[in-house]
Order: structure tokens, then C-alpha cells, then sequence
């Protein structure tokens, strides 16, 4: 089976290791320096606590990252909940917890 953690920690990961994935996966594309970023960081966390059994990986986006250009990624930060390779939900500059408490619980549906 491969999992989340089975995604390389010292480098981007490709589309094709997404894709492979077999369980739930949230993919947080953005930057440390980005305000949206930094002001989503207290909405996402306590939303992610809530979903424990997801896994959630932060992805340093920017031009020429092929990862996040292989989402269509244009504005940050910008969650892509997945579930084996396939999109399943998706927030984009997220400004409240309950957005992404919906995307959450999609993706924990479509994971039971």
C-alpha cells in the first residue's frame, strides 16, 4: 500500500507518487513567506485536527514547480484533497473553518 508517508520528504514529489497513493491525502500548495498562507495556518490546523487519519502535506509552491502546476494551481494557499490519484475537493484561500470542514469530511467519505 502506499501512503502518505511514503511521499519523499526531501524533495517534491511527482504527480505519479500522488497519483499512486491509496489512502486520503491533503495537499496544501503555498509559501512560508505568503500572507494568505500565514493567515489560513489557524483555520487549517484546527480543522485538521478535527481528521486525524488524513494525512496533509504542506507543498513549497512557485513558478516552474511542476506539482503544483500539474493542479492548475494559481492562487495560495490552495488545498487539494485527494483520494487514490483522484480529486475529491478543493479550497482556495480558505477564509473560514467551515469550508474546509466540508472539504475534510468529503474526502473522509470518500475514503470510508
Amino acid at each position: 500500500m502506499t501512503t502518505p508517508d511514503t511521499l519523499p520528504v526531501d524533495r517534491e514529489p511527482t504527480r505519479a507518487e500522488v497519483d499512486a497513493l491509496d489512502a486520503p491525502v491533503v495537499l496544501e500548495f503555498g509559501t512560508g513567506w505568503c500572507p494568505h498562507c500565514l493567515g489560513a495556518q489557524p483555520a487549517i490546523g484546527a480543522v485538521r485536527a478535527e481528521f486525524p487519519q488524513i494525512a496533509h502535506r504542506q507543498v513549497e509552491d512557485g513558478r516552474g514547480r511542476p506539482l503544483g502546476r500539474s493542479f492548475a494551481v494559481k492562487l495560495w494557499p490552495t488545498l487539494v484533497f485527494l483520494h487514490r490519484g483522484r480529486e475529491v475537493a478543493r479550497v482556495v484561500r480558505p477564509q473560514a473553518e467551515d469550508e474546509l470542514r466540508r472539504a475534510w469530511q468529503a474526502l473522509a467519505d470518500a475514503a470510508a
